[in-house]
């Protein structure tokens, strides 16, 4: 079996600047710099013809080349509850567009659609149950205002995903490219 997503790869200098607002806050795992993306659409475990019937289909999504703004920062859950913090991206209809063409092709491969709605984003970190969750609040206040320059979205990629005890790890499948003008 093998695990698989689709996701935007970021460039090398917004991977390092985002890595660079990590912090040493116990029991926080933030993801390694060669990791940060943007998920499109978590596809889990597939055996080897799903995933070339993924691949085909993916092989087939039309979409002119447009960029992205990351912008500001959040979490998912809160509380005791509190599992990742990541940094947002502002509006975007050709994102939208390209993550729902995205999610009909993995669908057309003969996958269920995905449950839950997008919300394009990039994860920073990663808590565990001993995070120092109240350290968290004024490390998100203080990068609230993180702003990247437009990052141009020339292609997507399938990931493969080995997860091991240290975390996990995305190595590049197949990449995509979008072609056209840009939107």
């Amino acid at each position: 079996m093998i695990r698989l997503f689709v996701g935007l790869e970021l460039p090398p200098a917004l991977r390092e600047r985002l890595a660079g607002l990590g912090a040493g806050i116990e029991g926080v795992r933030w993801v390694d710099e060669e990791n940060l993306h943007l998920t499109l659409r978590f596809i889990g475990e597939v055996d080897g013809g799903q995933a070339e019937d993924i691949a085909e289909a993916l092989d087939r999504v039309r979409a002119a080349p447009f960029k992205i703004t990351l912008d500001g920062l959040g979490t998912f859950g809160s509380g005791a509850r509190l599992r990742a913090v990541w940094v947002g991206v502002m509006p975007s209809p050709p994102l939208r567009a390209l993550q729902g063409k995205v999610e009909r092709a993995v669908q057309r491969a003969g996958l269920a659609g995905e449950g839950r709605r997008f919300i394009p984003h990039v994860t920073l970190a990663r808590l565990g149950s001993g995070a120092a969750k109240d350290r968290l609040g004024p490390f998100i206040e203080y990068n609230a205002a993180f702003r990247s320059k437009p990052v141009p979205v020339t292609g997507f990629t399938l990931f493969e995903s080995f997860l091991s005890s240290g975390g996990a790890d995305y190595q590049a499948v197949e990449r995509f490219p979008l072609a056209g003008r840009e939107t």
